[in-house]
């Protein structure tokens, strides 16, 4: 089977990279499938997952926006953050989604930054979802 070679990387360096025989993940204008031969793409990625097929197996990567690159014969995702599912650290996420929803909550009574507190929950959500392989 023909498989196109990956790469996600961070500001803080490389996070995987392999050959697989399918991309799918979340662009601002929708869902993507990208397989080999697929025409050259740049697209901004929402705060979502990345699924990677790969010898019959699903990979999933947690990325906090960034943007996705497609050539024909190679991806790349350039994110914010990215941490495979098995990386993940289940209870730190769920204190992380906990504070966040507490100050979503709380925010009337004291001057919070809202939309700061919104991503904080959007990317705790995120993270645990793919360490479960949901997203």
């Amino acid at each position: 089977m023909k498989t196109i070679k990956v790469s996600v990387v961070t500001p803080d360096g490389p996070v995987y990279e392999s050959d697989v025989e399918m991309v799918s993940t979340k662009a601002q204008s929708g869902d993507l499938g990208i397989l080999p031969g697929h025409i050259p793409l740049v697209a901004p990625l929402v705060i979502g997952g990345v699924r990677l097929k790969k010898d019959g197996k699903t990979e999933h990567i947690a990325v906090s926006g960034g943007f996705l690159e497609v050539r024909p014969d190679q991806v790349t995702v350039l994110a914010q953050t990215a941490e495979l599912a098995s990386n993940i650290n289940v209870e730190r996420a769920q204190r992380a989604r906990e504070r966040a929803e507490q100050r979503l909550q709380g925010q009337q009574q004291e001057h919070i930054d809202f939309k700061r507190a919104e991503l904080a929950l959007q990317r705790a959500i995120n993270r645990l979802a793919v360490s479960e392989g949901k997203r």
